[in-house]
């Protein structure tokens, strides 16, 4: 079983095969190399008995690959699939496979197999979205991306958050109930400090989270020097445990 999607998978925005609002079977990137849950089956899937899994999407700061096991967002989803492998679907991308990343959700959804998504299959999805940098940013708009499908998330994590271009990272879409954002203040790359509900009525803000890293450094040897250099804090809270286990506290919080 592998434990990440390829960074630079077979899959492109234009072999995503749209047919009745899902990709073609064959070509989901769950096929592929992305992550998967052990045990699973199509009789499970099918079942309106058993409860659907805990889906997590993360995605990769700056062009990062998604298989990078030197970055946390990889570790995180490698960890959750190798503690809850009946619980959980987790899979991680580049911020610029979000294509991808949406077909895999879809495919998750429908549980009967059908190639259809119902109404049932939309509002029984259990979804947590997460990100670093380009990847946070990432985040919102994959979230946005769902609101226009009527799916809805439970909860999206944002670690200083850039915006990408065309993206707005600020704004929490309406399907998300709730949504965390971790940030840092200090070098020259740093992350997104306010996030807001679009609808406070139907998304909660857990916080807006500052870390500082000028007296208390994060090693982060296995960087590229040029990243250590320039964008050191930046990458101190992608490498920080502290902000990565109140992560995944949040995220095993929605598995009971």
């Amino acid at each position: 079983m592998h434990f990440a999607c390829p960074a630079e998978s077979d899959l492109s925005t234009s072999s995503t095969i749209l047919r009745a609002g899902l990709p073609n079977r064959d070509r989901v990137p769950g096929y592929t190399g992305c992550i998967r849950s052990a045990g699973f089956s199509a009789v499970e899937a099918s079942s309106p008995a058993i409860a659907p899994r805990l889906i997590v999407i993360g995605f990769m700061g700056g062009r990062v690959k998604g298989g990078n096991l030197i970055h946390r967002e990889a570790q995180l989803a490698k960890e959750l699939q190798e503690s809850y492998p009946l619980r959980v679907d987790a899979a991680v991308f580049a911020n610029h496979h979000a294509q991808d990343a949406l077909g895999l959700v879809l495919h998750l959804l429908d549980r009967n197999q059908d190639g259809h998504l119902s109404a049932t299959e939309k509002n029984s999805a259990r979804i947590v979205i997460y990100g670093h940098s380009w990847g946070a940013s990432e985040t919102v708009a994959f979230a946005r991306q769902l609101n226009v499908l009527k799916i809805p998330v439970l909860l999206t994590i944002q670690v200083d958050s850039v915006q990408k271009q065309n993206e707005n990272d600020a704004d929490i879409p309406p399907n998300v109930r709730e949504a965390i954002n971790f940030y840092q203040t200090e070098g020259l790359l740093h992350g997104r400090t306010l996030i807001v509900a679009m609808d406070p009525a139907k998304t909660t803000i857990l916080g807006n989270f500052e870390s500082s890293y000028r007296h208390s450094p994060v090693s982060c040897a296995k960087y590229p020097w040029i990243a250590r250099v320039f964008m050191k804090p930046h990458i101190e809270i992608e490498n920080d445990p502290s902000v990565w286990e109140k992560i995944t506290a949040l995220i095993q919080e929605k598995l009971s």
